[in-house]
């Protein structure tokens, strides 16, 4: 695969704490569990996916075979053809429940990595006073996916917002013309786990809701709009095909 990094000083990409090994998405009761493929980037060959709900916090996990979080893209210093690197968890939810007009798509939660473009304006994430050069950081989106012929034949895009329109969008809407939601919840990492925890206003809207895991690649189309962000690869799917088999418990 090609626009990758490796960082050398890892500790400038897994911050945010640590989780015991114990509450590993692999050690979860009710986990979608996917076997290792060594072919695979490790940092993106998914073990097992788990969602789990506490009151209102709801937590995203994610077991990989190698360190999360470790692959960063390689910038290639525009927007246009900018890469994007994600974990997703696609879920059975309205995206009405986060704040985006409903049935509009598959809502997904989203942990991305781009150093080309920041799209949490709202957030100073490396805490330098800058609050627009932080997206090769690990940050959080909630998006609205639909299948985009543009993209490709049978791929998926981030929701475009046409122009003329004004669909709801969540308060922290960064302003793109997508359907995409910068929350700012951080992604926590240890060793092989990402997990994210997000509240919700309603939590009973979530609770039995399904979901999968995902790791992708995103691109910014050239023409950055009609479709701007386009699924370009799918490294790995927790349940190897997209059936979002596992149930919030």
């Amino acid at each position: 695969m090609k626009h990758f990094i490796l960082p050398s000083a890892l500790a400038v990409v897994l911050t945010g704490g640590a989780y015991a090994a114990e509450n590993h998405a692999i050690n979860q009761p009710g986990a979608i569990v996917s076997a290792a493929d060594e072919a695979r980037v490790a940092s993106f060959d998914i073990l097992a996916a788990h969602v789990h709900r506490d009151g209102a916090q709801v937590t995203f996990h994610m077991t990989l075979n190698g360190v999360a979080g470790a692959t960063q893209p390689e910038p290639v210093g525009a927007l246009a053809g900018a890469p994007v690197l994600s974990y997703v968890w696609p879920t059975s939810l309205d995206p009405s429940v986060v704040g985006f007009e409903g049935g509009t798509g598959i809502l997904a939660l989203a942990a991305t990595s781009h150093p080309d473009f920041d799209d949490t304006p709202l957030y100073d994430e490396n805490n330098d006073g800058d609050p627009g050069n932080d997206g090769l950081l690990w940050h959080s989106h909630w998006v609205v996916l639909t299948p985009t012929e543009a993209c490709g034949a049978g791929a998926l895009g981030v929701r475009d917002i046409p122009e003329g329109t004004t669909p709801a969008m969540p308060a922290t809407w960064p302003g793109l013309p997508i359907f995409i939601d910068s929350p700012g919840h951080t992604p926590q990492f240890d060793g092989p786990e990402i997990a994210l925890t997000v509240p919700f206003a309603d939590p009973d809207a979530v609770a039995g809701a399904a979901y999968d895991g995902v790791t992708s690649a995103l691109r910014v189309n050239e023409n950055i709009h009609a479709p701007l962000l386009c699924v370009t690869d799918v490294f790995d799917i927790a349940s190897g095909d997209l059936t979002l088999p596992g149930k919030i418990n």
